[in-house]
């Protein structure tokens, strides 16, 4: 055989073998595209915690001075890049009292004060502004509208001689009494609206941070134990002592005010048109929930 056909014979040969190694290269290539993990986004799980403040009778005119603690824990479950929805439990403390209406005369002399501790329970969807992505240096922020519903309990108290006294079961605008028919005791758990903007950022594909603040409107003008008119001291039951009882005596405390009291039976006590409400303003930690996917390969 010449040199030639040997050549021939070689470079033929190695023009197989070639193909074959790009060939099975190719193979593991692909088999590797296929079974190669992706990271998938599917929710977060986190706490926030923060302020909450009381707006309502005692507060009309919407004053931030009274911010109390508030803390609470979610779950959201990320529908797309730019929807989610949430289930949240939230605790709040809430309280006010008119010794703050300096620039109100009435009620500064109605004198009324309230605390009261909030549990509620709440499903919110939240609308991102941009995509979400976590781990996604082009996606990993945005501002977002928040709204939703849920149920909340309350049960506001006030002190009277450093004593503790849970206002709604005595009744202090005439509840259950013989006198209004039409005033019944009022139930210690509503619905809420939250309705808020918040801004979340990924730190990295396990954590985000951010700042929500949501005003909370409610289906219960009661949340201060103030809503309609003054019942009068005359329809409360005396001690048998002569006294005035507890339910009369924190039904009207203009009289703590030194001036004469001003609690007449049908006078304006609240704003009876006009339901409480609170709002939180809150920092929030969340760990990302992934899952990993294999993608088909191109």
């Amino acid at each position: 055989m010449s040199g030639r056909a040997k050549n021939i014979i070689y470079f033929a040969g190695m023009k197989q073998f070639l193909l074959i190694g790009l060939s099975v290269f190719c193979f593991i290539r692909t088999a590797s595209a296929q079974v190669e993990p992706s990271y998938v986004y599917q929710g977060e799980f986190g706490i926030l915690g923060g302020v909450s403040q009381y707006f309502g009778d005692l507060n009309p005119d919407l004053h931030f001075n009274t911010p109390k603690a508030a803390f609470g824990v979610f779950f959201r479950k990320q529908v797309t890049d730019y929807i989610s929805v949430r289930i949240q439990g939230q605790f709040a403390q809430l309280g006010y009292s008119d010794v703050y209406n300096t620039q109100n005369a009435f009620d500064l002399r109605r004198n009324l004060s309230f605390n009261t501790n909030v549990w509620q329970l709440g499903l919110q969807g939240d609308f991102n502004f941009f995509r979400f992505i976590p781990g996604d240096g082009d996606h990993r922020s945005t501002p977002y509208l928040t709204v939703g519903i849920g149920m909340f309990s309350f049960d506001p108290y006030a002190y009277l001689g450093g004593q503790k006294y849970y206002l709604r079961e005595l009744g202090t605008e005439g509840e259950g009494s013989p006198a209004y028919p039409d005033r019944k005791p009022y139930s210690n758990i509503a619905a809420y609206i939250p309705l808020g903007l918040g801004y979340k950022y990924n730190l990295n594909p396990q954590m985000n941070i951010g700042i929500e603040v949501v005003y909370n409107f409610t289906t219960t003008d009661y949340l201060d134990d103030v809503s309609k008119t003054y019942a009068g001291i005359n329809n409360f039951p005396t001690l048998p002592s002569g006294d005035p009882s507890i339910a009369a005596l924190l039904q009207d405390r203009s009289y703590e005010t030194g001036t004469p009291p001003i609690g007449i039976q049908g006078r304006q006590r609240g704003y009876k048109n006009q339901n409480d409400g609170f709002l939180f303003v809150e920092v929030m930690f969340s760990m990302n929930l992934s899952s990993y996917r294999c993608p088909t390969a191109k």
